[in-house]
């Protein structure tokens, strides 16, 4: 589906730009932003949270908070301080709550929402409204709420909580960290255990914090790749000082600009490094990128390092099906890398592209070869055929309020022949505000205007 630019649509161009230089923080990992407050929410007594991503997507999750009773409020020195309502103690808000782009705030919400006796409604862009729920609503409906929403299970939805939730075991039948989740955050609020089986392990920020909050959550790893997590409901969850990691997601952008913009040398600190969200920077090194990882430590139960970047030559690299849920979100910015590679970049299995903030897989195929790259789409696997040269570029790209897909090509202009625009650059917000100041402070060149 597609989306009109905003009414407030502001196009932006990148031109090739001189070597990358610098020592850069990106904003908080998002998904551990949503997280944070949602559990900060839940918990018994007071949550700090350090870091957290002040981008549109999170702060849509923090007003919701605050619409079900929670007491959230941003300390001017940056830290977020939640006073929460304890497990299955939220309260029926007075107004719709309007979740703007944010798929991950707006498919945990309706978790945590599924085992609470009241009906919300929930709504957000363009975009949101029309990307499917049923996955996430069809297990939660069988632990006894209500989703009465549009045609295809679509938002605005109203969702009903039952008084008495059911605890379930369900199998996943795609691999979605966001479906795990909100199954779990129904599960706090059910008697007995909630288990998810899933066909290989997705991001585990839920598992990690539930733990932190003192939920009790058990990780079983099966021989045949498959993980069961099972959640026992009703845990007493306790406030809790949570610093949350540069999110690892962002951290691709500079990274791979530093990759792909000859003579460039760069560090990002404090990126988050847990295992089921590293899976680009694992494809980078298999494409023989010049990329170190140093100073590995622990922030808030989640792994951190700072990575040191460096331009260099790159190969093209097949990326199998099962690494997807380790870089769902990096595709993007990886194909834009492998039109600078020499060789064939294989990305297989790539359906989930298809039901992001927009058809991701078809965006940037259409994008890359209106650049100029040789790229084809073969079922869901997305193919690139780079020469080791710079694209042509010299394209404005309609972004279809992706921000994603916003940042990939103006990556892209920062290395090709000629500059790379796109039509909107308004929702690089939702997931990196800051964006063009990092990015122009490393070396790069953004303008309004083509030339």
């Amino acid at each position: 589906m597609s989306h009109p630019a905003s009414a407030t649509a502001k196009a932006l161009w990148s031109k090739a730009c001189p070597p990358l230089s610098g020592d850069v923080r990106v904003p908080g990992d998002k998904s551990v932003s949503h997280r944070a407050l949602m559990f900060g929410a839940l918990a018994i007594g007071e949550t700090v949270v350090e870091g957290l991503l002040e981008g549109e997507d999170v702060l849509r999750t923090a007003a919701a908070m605050k619409q079900l009773g929670a007491t959230v409020e941003r300390r001017d020195d940056g830290t977020w301080v939640l006073h929460g309502r304890g497990v299955g103690g939220l309260t029926e808000p007075a107004d719709v709550l309007d979740m703007g782009n944010a798929g991950t705030g707006a498919r945990l919400l309706m978790g945590l929402l599924a085992s609470h006796p009241f009906t919300a409604v929930l709504t957000g862009d363009a975009s949101l409204r029309s990307r499917p729920m049923a996955r996430v609503t069809t297990p939660l409906a069988q632990m006894g709420a209500t989703f009465t929403g549009r045609t295809g299970g679509r938002l605005p939805m109203a969702v009903t909580g039952t008084e008495t939730p059911v605890p379930i075991s369900y199998t996943l039948p795609v691999a979605s960290a966001q479906v795990k989740s909100a199954i779990l955050l129904a599960g706090l609020n059910t008697p007995g255990e909630t288990t998810v089986i899933e066909p290989e392990p997705t991001r585990d920020h839920t598992e990690l914090m539930l733990r932190a909050f003192g939920a009790d959550v058990r990780v079983e790893d099966r021989a045949d790749g498959s993980r069961v997590v099972t959640l026992t409901g009703q845990p007493e969850l306790t406030g809790r000082h949570i610093v949350v990691p540069s999110d690892p997601s962002s951290a691709a952008f500079p990274v791979a600009a530093a990759l792909i913009v000859p003579g460039s040398h760069i560090t990002v600190r404090g990126v988050g490094m847990n295992p089921l969200r590293t899976g680009l920077f694992t494809t980078l090194q298999e494409m023989g990128a010049d990329l170190t990882v140093t100073n590995e430590r622990t922030e808030g139960g989640e792994p951190v390092a700072d990575l040191v970047v460096k331009h260099g030559p790159l190969k093209g690299v097949s990326v199998p099906a099962d690494r997807a849920p380790s870089m769902i979100d990096e595709y993007p910015i990886l194909s834009v890398v492998a039109a600078f590679a020499t060789g064939e970049t294989r990305m297989n299995g790539l359906a989930e592209l298809r039901v992001k903030e927009s058809d991701r897989l078809s965006l940037m195929a259409n994008g890359l070869a209106a650049c100029g790259v040789t790229v084809r789409v073969d079922g869901d696997d997305l193919i690139v055929t780079g020469t080791g040269a710079a694209p042509k570029g010299g394209q404005k790209i309609a972004v279809n309020l992706d921000h994603r897909i916003g940042m990939s090509f103006l990556v892209l202009g920062m290395a090709a022949q000629n500059a790379v625009g796109i039509d909107d650059e308004s929702a690089i917000g939702t997931s990196f505000p800051g964006f063009s100041a990092l990015m122009t402070g490393l070396g790069a060149q953004f303008d309004g205007t083509e030339g």
